[in-house]
């Protein structure tokens, strides 16, 4: 069986899946329209795509069950946020060829970090425009 940090994959694939949701509830309690979640295309993945007035947002979620390999939004490296930035220009293409572009004057990039104790609620980090 695959691992990922030392989990199993598909109970790696459940926490992050728990995240993501988690991520969500807490973008959409922030006055965030969510767009897009788990967006795939040739160059990669985008977790969430949200609308935050007239922003587009991208937000790459990382869940953690412990601080072994540091906090969640320690694993988002200059290197994945550079693809988030070519991520969201290709999901703004897309959007335009199908007729469904919108019109976002600003696109940050946000960090959403979901650590989840083996006991008690999880805590959220919302990194804003962190590329």
């Amino acid at each position: 069986m695959q691992t990922t940090e030392g989990m199993p994959h598909r109970v790696a694939a459940a926490v992050g899946d728990y995240g993501e949701r988690m991520a969500e509830r807490y973008l959409r309690d922030q006055g965030m329209a969510i767009l897009a979640r788990n967006w795939r295309c040739a160059l990669g993945e985008i977790d969430i795509v949200a609308r935050d007035g007239g922003c587009l947002v991208v937000c790459e979620v990382k869940t953690r069950r412990g601080e072994t390999f540091g906090g969640p939004a320690q694993a988002v490296t200059f290197r994945k946020l550079a693809r988030l930035r070519r991520l969201a220009a290709a999901w703004l293409m897309e959007r335009e060829e199908v007729g469904d572009g919108g019109h976002f004057p600003d696109i940050r990039v946000d960090v959403v970090g979901v650590a989840r104790p083996r006991t008690g609620p999880c805590v959220i980090e919302h990194l804003v425009g962190v590329a």
